[in-house]
């Protein structure tokens, strides 16, 4: 059975006519003129109307994976992998209520640092969003970066978690 590049036309009883759009191990992906896009079995029943070679460039999963990693690294919102410092890995955080008939809450610390790090992350990425703008003037952009300087502030408490001190947050140092 020979396979069909994209580019190739088939008829479809059920379908009607169309053109395959994408191939993987199993499917033609087939773009139908009255049905839209259809998966069909590779060996499913249809007439082939004009046959194009195979165009598809089968690549592994792992070049895939490699593939999302890197373009994930490079437009992702965050900068870099941020470790936990060494005496909090594993740990737990332990929430009691002030009401003793309530029950405590515990959270595993690397949960809870990964949050602080997205937060902080946001931050930055807000932080370079504001200096970019071309819709705020320069003094609505001061007043924000000001904001934006208390937010670090008032998050200076976890800076114990981060292993290395350039990942700490880091308010106004002027008061």
């Amino acid at each position: 059975m020979q396979l069909l590049g994209i580019g190739s036309r088939i008829k479809h009883a059920e379908y009607g006519s169309g053109v395959v759009t994408n191939v993987t191990s199993k499917h033609y992906w087939v773009t139908f003129i009255e049905n839209g896009l259809e998966t069909i079995a590779i060996n499913a029943d249809f007439e082939v109307i004009e046959a194009l070679e195979d165009e598809v460039d089968t690549i592994s999963f792992s070049e895939v994976e490699n593939s999302l990693i890197s373009i994930l690294r490079k437009w992702s919102d965050t900068s870099s992998i941020t470790p936990i410092a060494d005496k909090w890995r594993g740990g737990t955080l332990l929430l009691q209520p002030g009401d003793a008939s309530l029950s405590d809450k515990e959270v595993p610390i690397d949960t809870f640092f990964h949050k602080i790090v997205m937060v902080r992350d946001r931050i930055r990425v807000m932080e370079q969003k504001i200096n970019a703008s071309k819709n705020l003037d320069d003094q609505e952009k001061i007043d924000l970066q000001q904001y934006v300087t208390r937010i670090y502030g008032s998050l200076t408490t976890f800076n114990v978690l981060f292993k290395n001190s350039s990942d700490h947050f880091v308010g106004d140092k002027s008061k």
